[in-house]
C-alpha cells in the first residue's frame, strides 16, 4: 500500500530553515521604503516567482507524476511521417502549391540535436503578399479539415500579429540555402522537447544555437499534414514561440499565441505569457 506523501510547510523545521534564507537575503538587499514598497506592489509576481525558484532548485516539476515521467505528452497515434507524403498532403490542399517543388534529399541529411523529424513548410510568401494573411489561408483550410475556430478572428494584421525577428532571420536563412523550392524540408521539433516547461522556465528558456521558435504559419501546416498531433484535450499543446501577439494593438508586443484543443475542437488563441502553464510545449526548428 503507497503511503501518502507529507507535505512540508513553512512551520517544519525544513521549511523554517528556508524561510531564514529568503529573510537574510532580503536582508542583503538593502532596499529603502521606496524599493521596499516598489516590492510590496509586485507582491504576486515575487510569489509566482519564489514557487518557480524553490521548484526549481528542489528538482520538483508539476510537468511529471511521482516517477518523473511527463504528464503532458504527444497522443498515441502521433508520429512524424515521411516528407513526401507531407507534401502530397499539402498539395492536395493549396492549389498554390499544385507545381511545389522540395528537395527530398535534404533528408538523407543526420537531424540536429533534439529534433524528432523532417517537416514541409512551404514559404508563406507563396500564400499571400502577408504573414497575416498567408495564416488566414492555413486556417480557412484547417476548418475545412476539422473542427477549428480561430478565437482571435480579425486581429491577424500587422498591428496585432508578427513574426518575431529571430524566426525572420532564421527563414530567411533556410530558404536561401534551399533557393529555388516553393517548400521548405525543416527539423523541428513538435513541443515534447520543451514540453512542461513552467512559466517562468520557459520565460528564461534559450534555444540552443541555430534553434528558433516556430509560429502559426509552420505549426498550422505541420498540423494538416499531422492532425494527430492535436486531437485530444489532455495532451501536451504547442505554443507558437516564432510569433508574437499585441492585444491591444499597440507597440508592445508580449503575447504568445497557442493552439490546444477543447471537446475535440482544435483552436488558435492569443494567450498571455502568464497563462501558459506546463500543458504547454514550445515548438522550435533548426537552420
Amino acid at each position: 500500500m503507497m503511503m501518502p506523501k507529507i507535505l512540508i510547510t513553512a512551520s517544519n523545521p525544513e521549511g523554517r530553515y528556508a524561510v531564514s534564507l529568503f529573510e537574510e537575503a532580503y536582508n542583503k538587499a538593502y532596499l529603502d521604503k521606496v524599493f521596499a514598497r516598489r516590492l510590496n506592489e509586485r507582491g504576486d509576481e515575487l510569489k509566482e516567482w519564489i514557487i518557480e525558484i524553490i521548484r526549481e532548485l528542489s528538482g520538483w516539476d508539476p510537468s511529471t507524476d511521482d516517477e518523473g515521467n511527463p504528464i503532458y505528452v504527444y497522443p498515441k497515434d502521433y508520429k512524424v511521417k515521411g516528407i513526401a507524403e507531407q507534401v502530397a498532403t499539402l498539395k492536395s490542399l493549396f492549389p498554390e502549391l499544385k507545381n511545389a517543388t522540395f528537395n527530398e534529399s535534404i533528408t538523407t541529411r543526420p537531424l540536429p540535436p533534439n529534433a524528432e523529424g523532417w517537416f514541409a513548410i512551404p514559404r508563406w510568401q507563396a500564400f499571400a503578399p502577408t504573414y497575416g494573411k498567408a495564416v488566414e489561408k492555413v486556417f480557412a483550410v484547417i476548418a475545412s479539415t476539422r473542427e477549428f475556430c480561430n478565437c482571435n478572428d480579425g486581429e491577424l494584421g500587422a498591428e496585432y500579429f508578427r513574426q518575431n525577428a529571430e524566426t525572420v532571420k532564421m527563414f530567411q536563412k533556410l530558404g536561401d540555402e534551399q533557393k529555388g523550392y516553393d517548400i521548405l524540408v525543416v527539423p523541428a521539433q513538435f513541443g515534447l522537447y520543451y514540453g512542461g516547461r513552467s512559466v517562468l522556465r520557459k520565460r528564461r528558456q534559450v534555444f540552443a544555437s541555430k534553434e528558433f521558435g516556430l509560429g502559426a504559419f509552420a505549426i498550422g501546416n505541420m498540423l494538416l499534414t499531422h492532425p494527430e498531433r492535436e486531437s485530444c484535450h489532455d495532451q501536451l499543446d504547442i505554443e507558437c514561440t516564432g510569433d508574437e501577439f499585441s492585444e491591444d494593438a499597440n507597440e508592445y508586443f508580449l503575447v504568445k499565441p497557442t493552439f490546444y484543443v477543447v471537446n475535440g475542437c482544435l483552436r488558435f488563441a492569443a494567450s498571455s505569457q502568464d497563462e501558459t502553464g506546463n500543458e504547454y510545449g514550445l515548438t522550435s526548428a533548426f537552420a
